[in-house]
Order: C-alpha cells, then sequence, then structure tokens
C-alpha cells in the first residue's frame, strides 16, 4: 500500500451518489414525455424538484445552472416513440454530460508534454494542503515517466511538515529514482533551485518538486510556495485535491488559483468516491484541465482524464 492513500477496506461504491441523480432526472423526463412534449416549464420542475439530490452527492449549487442548462439543451421539446423514451433520454443525458465534462480534458499526457517541449529540465511544481494524496500523486507521475523512458528528479522542498522528506524518499527508493532534498527549516525555494541544477547538470528529463501544504492555509506558507514559483519558474504548477471533500476542494482551487495561480488540477481517491459530484463540480466550474485522476493505491493508478470514462463511471 502506498504513503498516503486509502485503506483497502474502505469505500469503493465508486460514484453511486451522482449515478443516483441522474437516474432520478432520466426517470422523471421519461415519466413526462410518456405523457407530453417536453416544455421548459417542465424542466425547471424538474430540477427544482432534483437540486437536492444533485447537492447531496456534492455537486456544488453554483455548478447546477451551468449543468441543467446543458441538459436543458439536449432535453427541451423531446419527443420520442413511447418505446423507446428510456434509451433516448439517457442518450442525451450521456451527451450532455461528455460536451459539459470535454472541456476540462487535458490536451494530452503530461508525459508526452515533456518528451516534445525540447525543455531539459521540465520542471512541475505540485501544490495542495496536506492530506489530499499530493506526494503518492507526484510518485505516480514519476513512474508514468520511467516508463515512458523519462529521467525525473523528485525534489522534497516540504521542509515544513516532520516526515515528508522521509515519505517522497520512500516512494524514491521504491522507483529507483534520484530525490534531491535539504534539511528540515531550510528554505524551501533554495532547495528547489538547487535541485533545478542538479538536475541540468546531469542531464535528467524532468523535476518534480513537491512544496508544503499545511492543512490551514496561511499568508507564510502563500509567500512561501511564490517565491518557490518565482525562483524556479516552473513550466506547469499542478493542484492535487481530493476528490472526497466534496466542496472544499471548490474552496482551495480557488484559493490556490487567487493566490497562487496553477494550471492544471490531479484528482484523487476517484477510486473512493462515493458520491462523484466534486468531480463533475470540478468539471463544470474550473477553467484548467485536469490533467489525471488517482484510481488506485499502486503507482499504476493513474489516469489521463478522459471526458467519456467519466461519463462511463457515473452513468454505468
Amino acid at each position: 500500500m502506498l504513503v498516503g492513500e486509502l485503506n483497502p477496506g474502505e469505500s469503493r461504491e465508486v460514484l453511486r451518489k451522482i449515478k443516483e441523480a441522474v437516474q432520478a432526472l432520466a426517470s422523471r423526463v421519461a415519466d413526462t414525455v410518456s405523457r407530453k412534449e417536453l416544455d421548459e416549464k417542465d424542466l425547471e420542475r424538474i430540477f427544482q424538484e432534483l437540486e437536492e439530490i444533485f447537492i447531496e452527492s456534492d455537486v456544488a449549487y453554483e455548478a447546477l445552472p451551468a449543468l441543467f442548462s446543458e441538459l436543458k439543451s439536449r432535453l427541451l421539446g423531446i419527443r420520442i416513440s413511447r418505446f423507446r423514451e428510456e434509451e433516448e433520454i439517457w442518450a442525451r443525458i450521456w451527451e450532455a454530460l461528455v460536451d459539459v465534462i470535454r472541456r476540462v480534458e487535458p490536451p494530452g499526457d503530461l508525459v508526452d508534454l515533456v518528451r516534445n517541449s525540447g525543455v531539459k529540465p521540465y520542471i512541475a511544481v505540485f501544490l495542495g494542503v496536506n492530506g489530499v494524496g499530493k506526494t503518492t500523486t507526484i510518485a505516480k507521475v514519476a513512474n508514468r515517466m520511467i516508463r515512458a523512458g523519462l529521467r525525473p528528479l523528485l525534489v522534497a522542498a516540504d521542509t515544513f511538515r516532520a516526515g515528508a522528506q522521509e515519505q517522497l524518499a520512500v516512494h524514491a527508493d521504491r522507483l529507483g529514482v534520484p530525490i534531491f532534498r535539504g534539511k528540515y527549516g531550510t528554505d524551501p525555494a533554495a532547495v528547489a533551485k538547487d535541485a533545478v541544477t542538479y538536475a541540468s547538470k546531469r542531464g535528467l528529463d524532468a523535476v518534480l518538486v513537491d512544496t508544503a501544504g499545511r492543512m490551514h492555509v496561511d499568508v507564510d506558507l502563500v509567500e512561501e510556495l511564490r517565491k518557490v514559483i518565482r525562483v524556479v519558474r516552473p513550466h506547469i504548477r499542478i493542484l492535487v485535491l481530493d476528490s472526497l471533500t466534496g466542496n472544499d476542494a471548490l474552496e482551495q482551487m480557488r484559493y490556490f488559483e487567487s493566490t497562487v495561480g496553477f494550471d492544471a488540477v490531479v484528482l484523487t481517491k476517484m477510486d473512493a468516491d462515493a458520491k462523484g459530484g466534486c468531480a463533475l463540480t470540478l468539471a463544470l466550474l474550473l477553467k484548467k484541465p485536469i490533467a489525471y485522476i488517482g484510481t488506485g493505491q499502486g503507482y499504476e493508478d493513474l489516469e489521463i482524464f478522459r471526458a467519456e470514462d467519466f461519463v462511463k463511471r457515473i452513468l454505468e
């Protein structure tokens, strides 16, 4: 079992709540269509009735208008043979969800981005509060790079939290990759800068920087992160969010965007998300791509985020 992941006995009831909400929507639309052509008042009534179910499944209230608008464009005025009602309605809901979620698909695999960038070393700084699976995510990204023939360097720039550097060192040892670390209390920006110099001299392909993420983000931490980014000038800043934290993930996203900034998201613990609304909320409100999702405890359990695959998790 990897450090920072869930125990095997914990919940694996994938996306149950959001699936129930979508099923309720399809059922109510089918019931209305069986009696009359669906109009805007019908849809508004159905959506109002289902708001609470979607919110219970961790879809943020402010994300609902975007979701319902897309669904309305597919369902309004629908007239279907009584023998194909549910099949056709289900297909239209599927298409609407895929179109909404496709907006946050990444342009490609980060590994390919590194390989094709022409930059050496390619610098990625990982952000996120403690407990989201940031360190483990870095190890998983490193594993993808190793499998693609790239040579990454792991950088322990969290010089605040006791055990943080040792945790990253465990992953480095298991993966057989080098790690760069400094003493606890050392300036994280200095550690990261020295790591980039180290990687450059040795011809390494990528530098993956693990930063501090105190649970209660404060001014000192923000300045620390800003300094790391200012000093090493990363090619990409990746925010790691925990899908199990519900709307807290949305608040973390907004906080990091307003204070530090980021370029892409990794959403962890998707295999244990029994509600699923967090991922849907981020897909609806996020303006940045979801690069990967974490789907298990192993180093291989990191998938490129794809809209159709995510909708399958919701509906199948």
